[in-house]
């Protein structure tokens, strides 16, 4: 288990990357879009990101993710170092776009990379990389995103979905 990334592989299901990929799309399937446009622009604490900022980083870092695995897969070399995510959420300009234009570029996102992974075989998903100074291996990688869409729509449920509460509240 590559360290770092544990924390995101732990919270995928023990299935095949594939039918990893297939559950992810329908936990986005799933999600309250209604509610989540009620959350926007609304961090759930001082200086936290909006449910915007937190799916544009999930978008972002599936691009990242994919790009380091495609590198690793064709043997070209290791990604550069060191992205700031706090950098790349303030430069999004997330907070201008509705949380179903971020799903809908997640989606077709999702689509891409799972496509991207069914291109590879089972020698090219042992292949290992180093991402800053952690080696992974390309299969890895896959589950890692997908455990990284997982960690962060957790916290949009513990955390922002309740503001939906105290609105509520406030308005009765």
């Amino acid at each position: 288990m590559p360290e770092y990334h544990d924390r995101y592989i732990n919270l995928v299901a023990d299935v095949e990357l594939s039918q990893a990929f297939d559950q992810s799309i329908a936990q986005l399937d799933g999600l309250d879009v209604a509610a989540l446009t009620r959350l926007e622009n609304k961090p759930y604490a001082e200086g936290k990101w909006t449910v915007q900022e937190v799916l544009q980083h999930i978008v972002d870092w599936e691009r990242i993710f994919s790009y380091r695995a495609l590198l690793f897969a064709r043997n070209v070399g290791d990604p550069p170092q060191g992205i700031e995510e706090n950098d790349m959420a303030a430069n999004s300009r997330a907070n201008v776009r509705s949380v179903t234009a971020i799903l809908d570029e997640l989606r077709t996102v999702r689509a891409g990379t799972k496509y991207l992974y069914e291109g590879f075989d089972e020698d090219t998903l042992k292949i290992l990389g180093k991402a800053n100074t952690t080696e992974i291996i390309v299969g890895a990688v896959g589950f890692a995103t997908l455990g990284h869409q997982i960690h962060h729509l957790n916290i949009v449920k513990e955390r922002y979905m309740p503001l939906l509460g105290e609105d509520a509240a406030a308005a009765g």
